[in-house]
Order: C-alpha cells, then sequence, then structure tokens
C-alpha cells in the first residue's frame, strides 16, 4: 500500500539528547560521563531514563525537580545544534514527495513549541503532554491516525524505541520504521520493523520508493 503520511518521533529520532543529559549532569552537580553512563545502566536494565536522574537524588520528583530548574532560570530548549544534521533533507525529501510530514513524540509542550519555532518543514509538530496521552498506550496512535487523515496503512511511524514506537504502532495497524540511533535504538532490536536503517536519509530514500 502506498504510504501517505510519516510521523516522526522526536528524541533520538529528530533531536540528539547530548545536551539534555549534559544540562542535567550540570544541574545535578555530576560529571557529565556519570551521568551518561547512569543513563545507559538504566536503560540496559529496561528502566526509564529518568530512574538515572533518581541515582543521583534518591527520592527524587523528576517534575518536581524539572520545575525547580525552570524556576532557577535552567528551562528547557531545543535549538538548531540540536538536531541531528540529516533531519531537515530527510524531511524536505518526504515533503517533495507529496508526503504529509509530522512531528509526534513523548515531550512536553515546551519542547514541542521549541521545535515549531525552528520552522522544520513538516505539515504538523505535536507531544505527547498535548494530546494528553503518552506513547506505548494505544490511543496515542489513534491520536497520530486521526491527525494524519490517513488510513493505519497508509501511514509510517519512525521512532528508535522498538517497545515504544515500533511494537504500539503496528499494533494500531500503523507500519513502522525503526531507526538505529541513540542509546536505545543502537542496543535493542526490533525484529517486526517494516524498515530498519541507521540513518534518517536512508530511511527516506527507502520510504520515497514506496509513496
Amino acid at each position: 500500500m502506498t504510504i501517505r503520511a510519516v510521523v516522526c518521533d522526536i528524541g533520538e529520532t529528530l533531536t540528539s539528547d547530548t545536551r539534555y543529559w549534559h544540562d542535567w549532569a550540570t544541574w545535578l552537580g555530576v560529571p557529565t560521563h556519570t551521568m551518561s553512563a547512569l543513563v545507559g545502566s538504566v536503560l540496559a536494565q529496561g528502566l526509564d531514563n529518568a530512574e538515572a536522574i533518581r541515582i543521583v537524588r534518591p527520592g527524587c520528583d523528576v517534575p518536581t525537580e524539572w520545575e525547580a530548574r525552570r524556576a532557577a532560570g535552567h528551562d528547557e530548549y531545543l535549538d538548531e545544534t540540536d538536531l541531528y544534521p540529516d533531519v531537515r533533507p530527510a524531511l524536505q525529501q518526504l515533503m517533495e514527495h507529496g508526503v504529509w510530514v509530522g512531528v509526534a513524540g513523548n515531550q512536553n509542550s515546551r519542547a514541542a513549541e521549541c521545535l515549531r519555532r525552528l520552522g522544520l518543514p513538516v505539515d504538523g509538530i505535536a507531544a505527547s503532554a498535548e494530546w494528553g496521552v503518552a506513547k506505548p498506550d494505544p490511543v496515542f496512535f489513534e491520536r497520530v491516525i486521526d491527525w494524519t487523515g490517513c488510513r493505519p496503512a497508509e501511514i509510517v511511524y519512525v521512532g528508535d524505541h522498538p517497545a515504544n514506537d515500533i511494537v504500539p504502532a503496528q499494533a494500531a495497524g500503523l507500519r513502522a520504521a525503526h531507526l538505529r540511533r541513540g542509546p536505545i535504538g543502537l542496543t535493542t532490536v526490533a525484529p517486526s520493523a517494516n524498515w530498519t536503517s541507521d540513518s534518517l536519509s536512508e530511511l527516506v530514500d527507502l520510504l520515497t520508493k514506496a509513496v
């Protein structure tokens, strides 16, 4: 079936989390390499990456800690340097092929606002906080379907996380592409994925052949 829409995850699909964890390390007062090692450790155990913050600060309520950061003037932001180099040309290529292109991931509304300000070549940007539902909840992918206005099998969801992205997207009837980058994308496999790629540009070359 023809691909009419492609929707991309955000973290470690379009944006690198490198600076995000550097900023947390600075806030928590630990070396960046220590923070990175802790993130890798909790992910290897199948835990949420927020557990890395709780290791440094036991009992920490991460949303409350985030609000403390904001109050201290350390608000979240994304800029051009956070984008992987292949993002703009890959998204532009999809648009030029007449594909509806969206960005939707598990992010807060602030992250979505920052992405919108970057003027990416997409038809829409959404965050789970704005929709009131997060992956891997099936309702998130129902929202994706309604958002694109396409039939499920005409939509490809692109992400790095098999459990959050690939499996639930396919369960909702979408096709799914596994992007092998970032700590999760490189250390997990998604055997059911319709496509697997090491870069967004390579993936888009594959997808445009099916448009």
